[in-house]
């Protein structure tokens, strides 16, 4: 049990068209560590963290959990992905699989993002049949609404916290076969 329920962790790795989806890595330390201490990053999630806080707090490999997934473009990570229950930052998503995604600025804008979140997504659906996502952004970041609204997530609701508006959805996997004809060209 993990947890995501009766998953087994980890997952082979996932291949998309440009991109794979593992655990992390040793050779990852440097990106997670840019990644949780980047401005742009970190915008609409509360601001960096310390540098020096990150580097003591992480002396070696990038701790490794079930449902985390490092995003790697050509051997290198440019992100992260994360389905967990219970992160507790939000009651709304308490005992829910909740999805996160945090990529490096160079990689912004390549739709790196909405491939590997559809492929985490897509596994998910197969690991767990039936059982919906939810996901939470500020409403202030557009890029992170649109992507939900891209892999397909309803608006729940609208509250506030942490200082300002947020966003709460819930995405329903699709049977088996309609994904796979979602996939069929037109």
């Amino acid at each position: 049990m993990t947890e995501l329920g009766p998953v087994a962790w980890p997952p082979a790795p996932i291949r998309t068209g440009r991109l794979v989806l593992r655990e992390p890595e040793a050779r990852d330390r440097a990106a997670v560590v840019e990644l949780v201490t980047s401005p742009e990053v970190s915008t609409y999630l509360g601001g960096p963290q310390p540098r020096d806080a990150v580097e003591r707090a992480m002396p070696g490999a990038p701790g490794r959990r079930p449902g985390r997934f490092v995003v790697d473009l050509d051997g290198s990570m440019i992100g992260q992905i994360t389905l967990t229950k219970d992160t507790g930052h939000l009651p709304r998503a308490a005992g829910r699989a909740e999805l996160g995604y945090l990529l490096l600025p160079h990689a912004w804008g390549h739709g790196y993002a909405a491939e590997a979140c559809a492929a985490a997504l897509d596994w998910f659906a197969g690991a767990l049949p039936g059982e919906p996502v939810v996901l939470a952004t500020q409403t202030a970041n557009l890029r992170s609404m649109r992507l939900a609204a891209r892999l397909g997530f309803i608006e729940v609701e609208r509250f506030e916290a942490y200082g300002a508006e947020q966003w709460f959805g819930r995405w329903t996997p699709a049977a088996p076969s309609d994904r796979a004809r979602a996939r069929q060209p037109g």
